[in-house]
């Protein structure tokens, strides 16, 4: 009766079925994976953006690299801006409008500098025009922000290139942008989030990153790819039942 399972037709689907059930094996585990991942790194995220802030000297030193679980970790520093070395990052959207960040390096007492993306404006009336940047304040100020990373091509999948207008960057790269300055700056950036005193007038601030559901839709479709194994083996099953049934009548009404 069941001799049709070794015909080329079933043959075919028996093979399709092995390699199927692996496979959606090894894509639900991936999903798992990726759920485990993200959902450490939004722990760690939540975790950093409530702590209190912390001196940056605290965390980090000329020449040492920024860690990366100090992301997000709010930070203090005192200095004064240094407003010639201002820079403009190119093609940074906020709310849907595309614009520029404004980075301003802060110099400190001890004749270091770091940068401080001091916030967003919006793009001139043409792809030439220069956006309207409210000037930094003058004497010594706190700032207190949120720790970032130097960004690559790479992290960022922004593509880097030369030939840009003066004072205007792709990246926030404190390596290449630290080549040109007369002081050595300290790794990463600082996400500007208040300031002692306060500015008359300022950039739009960057928002807080949305942390999300921490990877609960990789938690889904882990699920949703092991549900279809199941599926896959219940219509193998079925088929080989029903094929079973159609020759039995067919014998039956010989």
């Amino acid at each position: 009766m069941y001799r049709f399972l070794l015909t080329p037709r079933w043959l075919a689907l028996h093979v399709v079925v092995l390699l199927v059930i692996p496979a959606f094996v090894f894509l639900g585990r991936w999903q798992f994976g990726r759920y485990e991942e993200r959902s450490s790194s939004s722990h760690e995220i939540t975790a950093n953006l409530s702590a209190a802030p912390v001196p940056l000297e605290s965390l980090m030193s000329p020449g040492t690299p920024m860690r990366a679980h100090d992301r997000y970790r709010p930070v203090t520093v005192t200095g004064t801006f240094d407003a010639a070395s201002q820079l403009l990052v190119r093609r940074r959207t906020q709310e849907s409008r595309v614009g520029f960040y404004v980075l301003t390096p802060l110099r400190t007492a001890d004749g270091t500098g770091v940068l401080v993306n001091r916030g967003w404006v919006k793009a001139g009336a043409t792809a030439d025009a220069l956006p309207e940047v409210p000037p930094p304040s003058t004497g010594e100020v706190t700032v207190t922000g949120r720790l970032q990373p130097s960004e690559t091509e790479e992290t960022t999948g922004i593509r880097n290139r030369s030939g840009l207008p003066p004072g205007q960057v792709l990246l926030i790269n404190t390596e290449a942008i630290g080549q040109g300055m007369p002081y050595r700056l300290l790794g990463g950036f600082v996400e500007l989030t208040d300031q002692t005193p306060k500015a008359q007038a300022a950039p739009a601030p960057v928002p807080a990153p949305d942390v999300g559901g921490g990877g609960g839709l990789n938690l889904a479709y882990g699920v949703q790819w092991w549900l279809f194994i199941g599926i896959a083996v219940g219509g193998w099953i079925l088929l080989i039942r029903r094929e079973a049934a159609d020759q039995r009548a067919e014998a039956a009404s010989a």
